[in-house]
């Protein structure tokens, strides 16, 4: 798998800074004007990008509500699939707007696509990638007809065994796509912090030769910081405007602050990372100056020996290294030499 791709105008890579992407789900609340603040508010947060999602009740489910189709517990408990869908879906006609205004500030715009319309609508709109959800990883179909547009694929693994990642990346590589990440992700809304298991990302790096990012559904931006610090390349997040407006994601999505506040931690940490040979940088060269060496600390007269009482480690380097102190001692001063002088060989023999 590619390395390094183009999502829009940002680079995704190895060496790239993390990818930060603001999830809008349904945190509009059918109010188009709100989607807008929201966009707003993702690029005041120092969100790379905003992502929408593009279905209609009708491509996810059915509108019944016999057992396979009433959901039972968590955030949605009571409701029929089909109702959350309707309730949570963004209208398809606001989407080429939202991308305009978007793009106006400069954010890239893409979405997760869940039937084969969705797909032709969001190539008509040139979106520059697109997010496989969770729950999709084993519709081959649709995996397929997007790994044939050869535009990044971002593949969710909240729900995927091994087999559904292996599955998905070789009809991507049977199409002849490999811009492809995996995304580590749970789907539990929000998602306890022992189900998170961070540690498999570097597995999942190496186990699929792939970059890997996070979409996250846990509280707060300790599990994204965290992340980054293991080498995602994509960090995911739901936004909201304020959690207490409600909404079917509205629970465990971020706010604009907390967002931000990510959003700079993150930042600081890749400022952190520098290189990974090891060396001194020049500050650290620079402070090398204060650490010690040998130095005559009691006047000595030509001809006194080099004792433990006349000669220490000490601060500052400036005179011989610490590791000949037991071969100095004993030896003879060829001059007097005053407390205070960096020890050096010419001073003795």
């Amino acid at each position: 798998m590619k390395k390094e791709f183009r999502i829009g105008n940002r680079i995704i890579g190895k060496n790239s800074p993390c990818f930060c992407v603001a999830e809008m789900s349904g945190n509009h609340l059918k109010d188009y004007n709100r989607a807008v603040e929201i966009i707003h508010a993702a690029k005041e947060a120092g969100a790379d990008a905003i992502k929408l999602q593009t279905y209609t009740a009708d491509s996810l489910s059915i509108d019944c509500d016999n057992e396979y189709f009433q959901i039972h517990g968590g955030l949605w408990d009571g409701m029929t699939e089909y109702k959350l869908y309707q309730e949570a879906s963004t209208p398809w006609d606001w989407q080429p707007k939202l991308q305009e205004v978007a793009k106006g500030l400069g954010l890239e715009c893409f979405s997760s696509p869940f039937d084969f319309a969705s797909v032709d609508f969001m190539t008509e709109l040139a979106m520059p990638a697109y997010k496989i959800a969770s729950y999709e990883i084993n519709d081959i179909p649709l995996i397929r007809k997007v790994a044939k547009l050869h535009k990044p694929v971002i593949f969710a693994t909240g729900v995927a065994h091994a087999e559904d990642i292996e599955r998905a990346l070789q009809v991507c590589k049977e199409e002849g796509n490999e811009e492809i990440m995996l995304l580590k992700c749970v789907s539990a809304y929000p998602t306890p912090y022992e189900e998170i298991n961070l540690n498999m990302i570097p597995t999942l790096a190496k186990t699929y030769d792939c970059l890997v990012g996070l979409s996250d559904h846990s509280m707060g931006s300790v599990v994204p910081v965290g992340a980054v610090s293991l080498g995602v390349k994509m960090v995911e997040k739901h936004l909201t405007l304020r959690r207490a407006d409600g909404g079917p994601d509205g629970a465990f999505s971020m706010e604009p602050e907390e967002f931000k506040e990510m959003v700079d931690h993150i930042r600081i940490l890749e400022k952190a990372f520098g290189q990974s040979e090891y060396g001194l940088t020049q500050k650290q060269e620079k402070e090398r100056s204060g650490s010690r060496s040998l130095f005559v600390v009691k006047d000595i007269k030509a001809g006194e020996k080099i004792t433990p009482e006349n000669v220490r480690s000490i601060r500052p380097n400036a005179g011989l290294h610490t590791m000949y102190y037991e071969e100095v001692m004993g030896k003879t001063a060829v001059c007097d030499v005053a407390m205070g002088t960096p020890l050096a060989w010419e001073l003795m023999h």
